[in-house]
């Protein structure tokens, strides 16, 4: 049975990016029953120097995964900083990586571009997500487009790491849906947080909804046909929630022209709403039951401490620290 693993950041309010390009495959796939799920704080340290923002985010993150669909009799799930080996791995992958490797990622390269601070967490970043993944013994990952390149980097970096110490790690392979790799943001750039472009899987309904209404359109008259209605940003995203023949049908009134962009946004923060209401209610749930978090937590490190330890035993021993 292979194993899956799949971790995201704390850094912010998740968003239906991180729902549709990486929570819900994820969630699907535990029906496997060999699912390893994280809470990636360390890589929270590149972006958040508030310590008490990281916990909130942390804390909100367990809630968001759990009202989502996360089963803990299904998969492990644990935080990143209550796995100790994961730094010690880290150094030891580390200590063979190229720094010509490190230097090829396009993330680091799109991220100082935008703006954010060169900094050595940012540029190491996929040496820690090497160390997350061969921790585990991981087969598959399922990660969005923009990933593939660091899965690319965690083979490479575990390929070398067995050549030059023998064979130590599995090797693993990334799956990514094609049809929802990338998931757009408000702007049309890809939904992250750090762009600010982003649409919340929970939030305040008013501060949601006038986020959706504000989506900027061209200047065409609603009468006016939009043979391009399939590279529109609100049909785009409506076909994430509506059903299909829903979408289509706005898809083709679009395009023929009489409908006007308003009632568009409307009709999308109307089919989002919808969709996200079991898990709203299923947070708020959890969000009363602090106790339950905790303990879900606390048997996800125990169970993932266990597989990580004999991890690390056998890659110390390959490399010479006994």
């Amino acid at each position: 049975m292979p194993r899956i693993l799949t971790g995201i950041t704390p850094s912010g309010t998740l968003h239906i990016g991180n729902y549709f390009g990486a929570m819900r495959p994820a969630i699907e796939l535990q029906a496997g029953g060999d699912a390893y799920y994280f809470i990636a704080d360390y890589h929270s340290m590149t972006a958040i120097t508030d310590a008490q923002e990281r916990m909130a985010f942390t804390r909100g993150i367990a809630l968001d995964w759990l009202a989502c669909g996360l089963d803990p009799a299904k998969a492990v799930f644990w935080r990143q900083s209550d796995i100790p080996e994961v730094c010690e791995l880290t150094w030891l992958i580390g200590s063979l990586t190229p720094m010509g490797l490190l230097e090829r990622a396009h993330s680091y390269k799109d991220k100082i571009a935008k703006g954010l601070d060169a900094n050595f967490g940012l540029f190491a970043y996929p040496v820690l997500m090497a160390a997350d993944i061969l921790l585990f013994d991981t087969n598959i990952v399922p990660v969005g487009k923009d990933q593939k390149q660091h899965l690319e980097m965690t083979r490479d970096i575990a390929i070398k790491f067995n050549l030059t110490y023998g064979e130590t790690f599995v090797v693993p392979v990334e799956r990514i849906s094609e049809t929802l790799a990338v998931i757009p943001g408000l702007d049309g750039q890809k939904m992250s947080k750090s762009y600010g472009n982003t649409i919340e899987i929970f939030g305040d309904e008013k501060a949601l909804r006038k986020k959706i209404m504000g989506i900027v359109m061209d200047s065409r008259t609603p009468a006016e046909p939009k043979p391009d209605a399939d590279k529109n940003l609100a049909v785009q995203l409506l076909k994430l929630f509506a059903p299909k023949d829903v979408a289509a049908d706005f898809e083709n009134r679009l395009r023929a022209g009489g409908l006007g962009y308003g009632d568009l946004k409307k009709a999308l923060f109307e089919h989002y709403w919808n969709f996200f209401a079991p898990y709203r209610a299923k947070r708020a749930e959890l969000a009363a039951n602090p106790d339950y978090v905790d303990q879900v937590l606390r048997d996800g490190t125990v169970r993932a401490r266990a597989v990580a330890e004999k991890t690390m035993a056998r890659a110390r021993k390959a490399c010479g620290l006994r």
